[in-house]
């Protein structure tokens, strides 16, 4: 399906239900307010019940982090406190792979949100498709981030993605991610054991940004002559093309831009640390280059380019809900 090239950002489309269509604004806005909260394991669907999953996970994330895994878990524990209130973007992204999910066809098997931070999406999910009486196991590398979850159960374990999935997800019904993805060492490769995971006829429903986000960014470094820091991202084709070969069929790709109205640098910067969004994969960048790349930065708009795709694993229902209508209002 594609989209228009450019739709209003996520959170001006949320703070006024008049952006979206009818059923949307409704929907949008009861989102917005409620706030359900569960806290026990996995969730039964398809008549297969699985209870404590959160309770039976074994801790994994240990001080021996890998360096970028460690950095990407202290990131976001700084910013965890602050992340809803300016994770407006997510907001919305999580707000539209809900809907898409609303009507799957799951196939008995747990449902789990990979990456689930504060449960964005998982909320997003339970709020369209509340036949869904407990919600996904909430994995996420971040502890602080847990704690700021209404999904997490009190001894849910931190969990790094890095090493896989646990055993409690085989034969999974719905897998869940949004902007998890890129934090991952090899993307490509973890998307493909998410789609091993899955029971025949099991979803997996993702949303991540990718190459062709943070172009002003990009633009200054090379003015400036500085390297850039921002977090190399995944092509969208690769991953398109990597769900395909591990059998998700027929996976629904669309790829939304978003713009934000023009920021300088420091303001970029300053909001991706209020996100906790601050690891890198490069060396800190030096005072006086620091100085070059804001002096440097264009008066252009902040982009994010996301892919959400949404695929099935053989064997199971062979129809695709038809896609809702773009939630965020007309191309401007």
């Amino acid at each position: 399906m594609t989209l228009p090239s450019r739709i209003p950002g996520p959170p001006a489309a949320l703070a006024n239900p008049s952006l979206l269509p009818p059923d949307d604004a409704a929907e949008g806005q009861a989102f917005l307010e409620q706030r359900g909260s569960d806290q026990d394991g996995l969730v039964s669907v398809g008549g297969r019940h699985l209870r404590g999953g959160p309770q039976t996970l074994p801790q994994l994330a240990d001080p021996a982090l890998p360096s970028f895994s460690g950095r990407v878990r202290q990131g976001f524990g700084r910013g965890a406190a602050s992340y809803e209130t300016q994770a407006r973007l997510q907001q919305g992204v999580a707000w539209r792979l809900g809907r898409l999910c609303r009507d799957l066809p799951l196939p008995a098997g747990p449902c789990a949100d990979l990456g689930a931070g504060s449960g964005l999406l998982s909320r997003a999910l339970l709020d369209q498709r509340p036949s869904l009486a407990k919600p996904p196991l909430q994995l996420d590398l971040c502890p602080e981030l847990l704690a700021h979850n209404p999904l997490a159960g009190p001894t849910t374990a931190p969990w790094d993605l890095n090493r896989g999935l646990p055993p409690q997800l085989r034969d999974a019904g719905l897998l869940l991610s949004s902007f998890a993805l890129q934090w991952l060492d090899d993307p490509m490769a973890q998307l493909a054991h998410w789609a091993g995971r899955l029971a025949p006829g099991g979803w997996l429903a993702l949303a991540v940004p990718v190459a062709g986000s943070f172009d002003t960014w990009q633009a200054a470094a090379r003015a400036a002559s500085v390297p850039c820091t921002a977090l190399p991202l995944p092509e969208a084709d690769g991953l398109i093309e990597a769900a395909i070969r591990a059998g998700l069929e027929g996976p629904r790709a669309e790829r939304l831009r978003f713009s934000q109205a023009p920021r300088d640098g420091l303001a970029t910067l300053r909001l991706l640390s209020s996100l906790g969004a601050t690891a890198s994969r490069q060396p800190p960048l030096a005072t006086g280059q620091l100085r070059r790349l804001l002096a440097h930065w264009p008066a252009a708009p902040l982009r994010w380019e996301v892919l959400v795709l949404v695929g099935r694993k053989a064997g199971g229902a062979p129809s695709l809900p038809a896609a809702p209508s773009p939630p965020y209002g007309p191309p401007c």
